[in-house]
Parts: structure tokens; C-alpha cells; sequence
């Protein structure tokens, strides 16, 4: 697909002459590259590896730790929460663990209703571990995912 792109001035040198730039396609529904578009997609990506890794570090410390309990505590996770009931209505009853092993990809196609599907050669296979805080009340569940907890205790120790 052409890639139409207007030169500036500073394409040019002192001495006028012009210089090409390689530019990397880019994804589906872009056609331009604004400093701030890019800076908030790699914003948004680095906060969310960072928080992947907390997950990730969380998790290990859970697993190890002798008194899960008093893990949770220490680390501040609520054994109560507010439902749609009540401020303090579900009750902490499980974590739940779930390991992953992500061993493909699949994409919508351009311009048909098949997905684009790549499935991963044995190396690039990569496993992840998800955590998620199981509350009830006799009225209904709730599913905490550990992230969740993790990004609204970042936000709180920050403020």
C-alpha cells in the first residue's frame, strides 16, 4: 500500500540536498506517526510490562510464602469487599492460579471474515501465570484479577 508522507524542511541539510528516510510500515487504520499518538501507546506498553512484572513478583512471593493469609494482609488485599449489596458484603473465599502457555496468535484479516492465524515455532511458546482473588456473598461472585488489585495499590501508594 503507498504511504504518502509530506517532506519538511528538515529533510533537507544546510546544503540543500535531500534525505530519504526508511519508514517502517505501519499497523492497521494508521497512516501517520504524531510524537504524542506513538508516546502514549509506549506509555500505556511500558505501564503495562511494569505491571506484568509486579504481577509476576507478586505471584512468586505468594507461591513461597508459608502463611498465604498473612501474605495477602501484609501485601494489603481486602477480605472484604463492597457488592452491589452492601459496602462489605463479598467475602475473600479463594485465589485462584491459571498458567497459560501462549502458543499462537490470531488476528482479524484485512478485508475478510477468516482470522489471520500464526501458530509459534516450540522457542517462542511463552508461559504466564494469572492470579485471581475469588469474593462471594449469597448473592453473587466476584472475580478480582490480581492486576486489577495491583494497578489500584500502585495508584494509591503514588497519591
Amino acid at each position: 500500500m503507498p504511504h504518502d508522507h509530506s517532506h519538511h524542511s528538515h529533510d533537507h541539510d544546510a546544503h540543500g540536498h535531500h534525505h530519504h528516510h526508511d519508514h517502517a510500515p505501519h499497523g492497521a487504520g494508521h497512516n501517520h506517526a504524531h510524537a504524542d499518538h506513538m508516546h502514549s501507546h509506549m506509555h500505556e506498553q511500558d505501564e503495562a510490562a511494569d505491571l506484568q512484572v509486579l504481577a509476576v513478583q507478586f505471584i512468586d512471593g505468594y507461591l513461597q510464602a508459608k502463611d498465604k493469609a498473612s501474605y495477602l494482609k501484609l501485601a494489603g488485599v481486602p477480605f472484604e469487599r463492597a457488592s452491589s449489596t452492601g459496602p462489605k458484603a463479598l467475602k475473600l473465599i479463594d485465589v485462584e492460579l491459571k498458567t497459560e502457555w501462549q502458543v499462537g496468535t490470531a488476528s482479524p484479516s484485512f478485508g475478510s471474515r477468516e482470522l489471520s492465524y500464526l501458530p509459534f515455532p516450540g522457542e517462542m511458546v511463552s508461559e504466564r501465570t494469572n492470579m485471581s482473588l475469588i469474593y462471594v456473598s449469597m448473592e453473587e461472585k466476584s472475580v478480582l484479577d490480581i492486576r486489577d488489585f495491583l494497578l489500584t495499590r500502585k495508584k494509591e501508594i503514588e497519591t
